[in-house]
């Protein structure tokens, strides 16, 4: 398997001495004892994401220590004024094979983020983002992600986070959260997905096995049109984390080929491993 969004370090910073600290050693062997062969690191260097601040150039050096288990991606605060240079810094000298996890506040398309989506679209990255009501904002059927969507054509927009899938149903008011009971069809997720051939979803967290969970009957249909473009991740933070996905994707009625894709074959293809 491969498990497309993982994090370490001081992630339950706020709860500490609570919860201490998650090594990168403690990491790989929770990724033993679950059967995830690669993972995919993904810093935090804004504020809104956390007050661990995962640097990208931890990320890195977790990569190197165990090479093959991790892929490194590169993150910069869009209002550090020399974000665009710091990814092309970890592109080009360390590797990084994408953008995220992207979180900070303000407009999803605001200004400060083109800058970073237009050096991604030069380096070809994908971009792991969360949307959510107080940052990467959005509005009803996500038009801000649309027009990335459509500017960006070489970037691979991975969608995250509470405001991204609570957009699955077309009653989404914007209120985020974690809403339950049946999705009404024509969300703007399937019109943006159907439009873009770009718009990866990435299923970590309780964000999105909430989504997947609330209404089986759709949960199917939604599968089959889009398992292609579906990534399995976790969001795992430290010991003691319900880590759902597994036993969603173990007991998904579809066939073992849609398995496959969706535990590790799409991630292959979107990473070039």
């Amino acid at each position: 398997m491969i498990d497309f969004h993982l994090h370490f370090g001081r992630m339950y910073r706020s709860s500490y001495p609570a919860k201490p600290p998650l090594s990168v050693h403690a990491l790989v062997d929770w990724m033993n004892r679950n059967g995830v062969d690669i993972g995919v690191l993904l810093p935090l260097e804004s504020p809104e994401g956390g007050w661990g601040y995962l640097l990208t150039e931890d990320v890195v050096e977790a990569r190197n220590a165990y090479p093959e288990r991790f892929v490194a991606f590169v993150c910069a605060d869009p209002r550090y004024p020399l974000a665009a240079q710091q990814i092309d810094y970890f592109v080009k000298h360390h590797g990084c094979r994408g953008f995220g996890e992207h979180v900070c506040e303000g407009a999803f398309d605001g200004e400060r983020n083109l800058v970073l989506y237009r050096r991604c679209e030069e380096h070809g990255l994908p971009v792991v983002f969360e949307i959510n009501t107080d940052y990467c904002s959005d509005e009803v059927g996500l038009p801000r992600l649309a027009r990335c969507l459509r500017e960006f054509p070489n970037v691979a927009w991975c969608g995250h986070g509470p405001g991204f899938w609570c957009a699955i149903s077309a009653d989404d008011d914007r209120t985020c959260g974690y809403p339950t009971g049946p999705i009404v069809p024509g969300g703007a997720i399937d019109r943006l997905m159907e439009k873009y051939d770009n718009l990866w979803l990435d299923l970590s967290a309780g964000s999105g096995n909430v989504a997947l969970t609330r209404d089986p009957e759709f949960t199917l249909g939604f599968v089959e049109r889009w398992w292609s473009r579906m990534l399995f991740g976790t969001d795992y933070l430290g010991p003691g984390q319900p880590i759902p996905q597994f036993d969603w994707l173990r007991d998904l009625a579809v066939s073992d080929e849609v398995r496959d894709a969706i535990a590790f074959g799409n991630a292959r293809r979107l990473l070039g491993l």
